[in-house]
């Protein structure tokens, strides 16, 4: 079974019922696999939610594992940063803490914005 951390993206298409993101991870966790995301992608989920969405993105957010950001993944993500912006490409720094946070923990990342994960290392779910 699978750990799948899923960018803010993903996250927001699904409390949105879009592109059929909703039944994707509904199928994913049927199947067993985890849905998990970072605390990173938390502060972005809640500086957009209005507050008739406060009950169903609480209730959905609870109900996936968390990443906690240490200071291992702290330095990873700006020794990444550090990386790609010496082959010219500014990546920012809570994808950097989301690419780390998959790679520290051998997770699948689940991203619409494959631009901002070009990590080769990095283990991507296939979305349409």
């Amino acid at each position: 079974m699978a750990i799948y951390l899923l960018d803010t993206s993903v996250i927001i298409d699904a409390l949105n019922q879009k592109r059929g993101r909703w039944q994707l991870l509904g199928s994913l966790v049927e199947a067993g696999d985890t849905l998990a995301c970072s605390v990173v992608t938390l502060t972005e989920i809640y500086a957009g939610v209005r507050p008739k969405e406060m009950a169903l993105t609480q209730q959905f957010l609870d109900a996936m594992e968390r990443y906690q950001l240490d200071s291992r993944l702290a330095r990873d993500a700006g020794l990444l940063k550090n990386e790609w912006a010496k082959q010219g490409q500014t990546l920012g720094v809570v994808d950097l803490i989301i690419a780390a946070t998959a790679l520290a923990h051998n997770l699948v990342l689940m991203t619409d914005n494959r631009k901002d994960f070009p990590m080769e290392q990095l283990a991507l779910y296939p979305l349409p």
